[in-house]
């Protein structure tokens, strides 16, 4: 199964509302695990500060859940992952750190980064706390609450930029990139 091409006829998702309560919201003060097996305060990270979450990291191995490519918004996280890969150099020049979040464990999050040879690291919320104390939107399939594909922006521990819905996914880092460098977070 190729999973770093997406599909031309996927379900374009819609503003749902579902993170216009996070502009401005600081992040809370928990710990969650990261690849490399390292705990990540967010809100005492300092720098730039890209957080993007999305729904889960399919395997060549393993089926994605029926119905996933109906889902609007759920293909492409490979993609995603790799567009922020390809663009890591850029990203840290403007001075932002970069992290992918799931609610997949940290195991399968350890054989992503290194299947997709990502210069960042991915963070588990599979207890949903991130999730839950943001409010961030979610949705189940197959027996799994997963978040929708949301991306934010965070200076000295604040929300300052929210990119939602995300799509397409590859193309996310890109958008990202050209917001950083037009505003003056800088």
């Amino acid at each position: 199964m190729d999973l770093t091409n997406l599909p031309s006829d996927l379900p374009i998702p819609v503003d749902d509302g579902g993170c216009q309560h996070l502009l401005g919201k600081h992040l809370p003060h928990i710990e969650l695990q990261a690849t490399a097996g390292e705990l990540v305060k967010f809100s005492e990270i300092k720098s730039l500060l890209v957080l993007y979450f999305y729904p889960m990291t399919g395997r060549p191995d393993v089926a994605l859940p029926d119905g996933w490519d109906a889902i609007p918004g759920a293909r492409g996280c490979t993609p995603q992952a790799c567009s922020f890969r390809d663009s890591y150099s850029e990203l840290q020049a403007l001075g932002a750190s970069i992290y992918g979040v799931s609610t997949q464990d940290y195991d399968y999050l350890q054989e992503v980064v290194d299947r997709l040879h990502l210069p960042f690291k991915l963070v588990s919320d599979k207890h949903y706390e991130l999730a839950d104390l943001l409010s961030l939107p979610t949705f189940e399939v197959a027996g799994m609450r997963l978040f929708k594909r949301c991306t934010i922006i965070i200076k000295n521990g604040v929300i300052i930029k929210v990119f939602y819905p995300v799509f397409p996914p590859n193309e996310n880092a890109s958008d990202v990139i050209s917001w950083i460098a037009s505003s003056k977070v800088l």
